[in-house]
């Protein structure tokens, strides 16, 4: 757990260019707020938290960057008695909420403003440097995957992960540069990617986005860690406690949507139908989701344009074994991994 004097000098601070996604949702979702005890499983520059903290609740944060963390230095002198701040995954909240049964817990799935902004981190085919994407700043790189996964593996997960048309055609032209020259920057995996995808005046989205996309999630194992999050979240919910998580791409929504329609019975597509072998239902999903933003803030902030928000409310039924074969999770277990 970081404390106020944990935090390194010169650590970065919680900058304020950044925007929480569907703040006004988030916090609705899950009020009232004053007096609750809340996770938020995705730290991050900090805007929920404070956001969560300046309606009275409590907060337990996580984050696995340790930039983060060390990034909320100010609020969490702000706030010494309401606010810990953890560096952990959010797959392992159960650990860090200990004994407590959390009032609601909320995700906000994916990559950070700040990671994107910072060059060296290697999240953002529109800056140039190292082909990293780590989020937690250790283990194997982006640069280790593309340098020394097969072409079919790297197929795979460009296609699955980056749901990329042309994987096929971008993994060979990747073993092919790499022959000669290992691939270390994020400008080279760009220009690889360009010269066998150019950019058509019709496409709306830079060639490189799948790529880039289906490389950070497979460093990060983020699927895995999202759908370990929800089954850890069901377990550290009282009855009542509301599991709220933001998504921006259409894998980790599928995730989540499919999640709380077995949690709640509705998988077969009856409301009311409880789940098999007569299990009640584990959650309630409240209204029409998913929810999106609000026009005003898709002008303002242009990363809330493809988020979504579900919520599901948890009862007083015994939380379920985790059954990971209930999500639509890509099959990767077989890949060669980054030492094929």
């Amino acid at each position: 757990m970081a404390q106020a004097g944990d935090i390194p000098e010169g650590a970065v601070q919680e900058t304020a260019r950044h925007i929480p996604v569907m703040l006004a949702e988030v916090l609705s979702s899950m009020a009232p707020l004053s007096g609750n005890l809340v996770l938020d499983g995705t730290f991050g520059a900090g805007g929920y938290s404070r956001a969560l903290l300046e309606e009275g609740a409590k907060v337990i944060a996580l984050d696995r960057d340790p930039a983060a963390i060390s990034g909320g230095a100010g609020l969490l002198a702000e706030h010494p008695d309401q606010l810990t701040l953890h560096h952990g995954q959010f797959s392992e909240l159960l650990t860090f909420s200990g004994e407590a049964k959390l009032d609601a817990v909320v995700l906000d799935i994916g990559v950070s403003s700040m990671q994107i902004d910072e060059a060296d981190r290697g999240f953002s085919f529109m800056r140039d440097g190292p082909l990293d994407m780590r989020m937690a700043q250790s283990g194997v790189s982006a640069a280790d995957v593309v340098n020394r996964m097969k072409v079919s593996d790297l197929t795979r997960v460009f296609g699955f992960l980056g749901e990329e048309r042309h994987s096929g055609r971008i993994a060979r032209a990747i073993e092919a540069a790499r022959k000669d020259k290992a691939i270390t920057t994020t400008k080279q995996l760009v220009g690889i990617i360009e010269k066998v995808s150019p950019r058509r005046a019709q496409d709306k989205i830079h060639p490189a986005t799948r790529v880039f996309q289906a490389l950070r999630a497979y460093v990060n194992d983020e699927l895995g860690e999202l759908a370990s999050a929800l089954f850890a979240a069901e377990k550290a919910l009282k009855p009542g406690g509301r599991l709220v998580v933001v998504t921006f791409h259409s894998l980790e929504d599928r995730i989540v949507k499919r999640y709380f329609q077995a949690r709640s019975g509705k998988a077969s597509g009856s409301r009311h139908m409880p789940m098999g072998d007569e299990t009640p239902a584990i959650f309630e999903t409240p209204g029409k989701q998913p929810l999106k933003a609000s026009q005003d803030e898709s002008e303002i902030n242009s990363r809330s344009r493809s988020a979504k928000l579900r919520v599901g409310i948890r009862t007083d039924a015994a939380a379920g074994k985790p059954d990971f074969s209930i999500l639509p999770l890509p099959d990767l277990a077989a890949l060669a991994a980054y030492g094929g």
